[in-house]
């Protein structure tokens, strides 16, 4: 991790992952950024890695993202979740430059805690409300892909199924019925949490999300926020591989 200030590591620090031999002006640049409280940013760094990605930690008080073409905001629990779930880290310098990224086209891809932020910041709609059981869930949870036909879920197929793991306790995504209209209406919704032949329902809804929402897409397509963790299904040994294709759709994005 950065020290609070030190800003974008650079190609020669210390916790450079890359492979022996490999060059960073031939890799595309994905900013993972870190905040106070982030628990998944280490995974995050290697699934960019593992795909052929150009890993970037960016300390949360950075005023830029270091020229990196996309950005992941990972999953933990920024500042304790206090407030609510990423409310105080939507305020932490470098949400700005998130933002510009966003609205200039780049990608972005917020996970879990990072899903939580955009919608604190506006680039998606709605909020995410206490799990319906009031309890923290950690388990896998299969996912239904409803978007194939946008740059950060294109290495996927519409229908298809994805197991991934869950870890939150708010992630039951809720919005006044005039914004789900829209949202549907406008095909907004990435993922939703499915059995494992494809069909949603409420047993298969893990924490009450209306309209089983596991991910949110916005209209142009470069912002994804998701709730699951495909960070940590890119390897056999970690539980499977049924990450990897998103976090390889990010990277080609950038």
């Amino acid at each position: 991790m950065t020290k609070a200030g030190s800003g974008v590591r650079g190609p020669g620090s210390g916790n450079d992952m890359r492979p022996a031999g490999a060059t960073g002006s031939a890799r595309k640049r994905v900013a993972v950024v870190i905040f106070p409280g982030s628990n998944c940013d280490r995974d995050a760094l290697a699934a960019v890695e593992l795909v052929g990605g150009d890993a970037v930690p960016v300390w949360h008080q950075s005023a830029d993202l270091g020229g990196c073409g996309a950005v992941i905001l990972p999953g933990g629990f920024s500042y304790g979740d206090y407030l609510r779930a990423g409310a105080m880290a939507a305020h932490s310098p470098v949400m700005g430059a998130v933002r510009r990224h966003a609205n200039a086209g780049g990608a972005v891809l917020g996970i879990c805690n990072g899903f939580q932020m955009l919608l604190e910041i506006g680039l998606l709609p709605g909020a995410m409300l206490m799990n319906r059981t009031l309890r923290f869930i950690c388990r896998d949870v299969h996912l239904r892909v409803e978007r194939d036909d946008v740059p950060l879920l294109n290495h996927l197929r519409r229908g298809q199924v994805l197991t991934l793991p869950i870890a939150h306790k708010e992630g039951n995504w809720f919005a006044p019925a005039e914004v789900v209209r829209v949202v549907e209406a406008e095909g907004a919704v990435a993922l939703r949490y499915c059995d494992e032949r494809g069909e949603v329902g409420s047993a298969a809804n893990p924490n009450g999300a209306i309209n089983a929402v596991a991910g949110l897409v916005n209209r142009d397509g470069n912002v994804l926020g998701m709730m699951p963790h495909p960070e940590r299904r890119v390897g056999a040994l970690i539980g499977g591989l049924d990450g990897v294709e998103l976090i390889r759709s990010l990277v080609e994005a950038a």
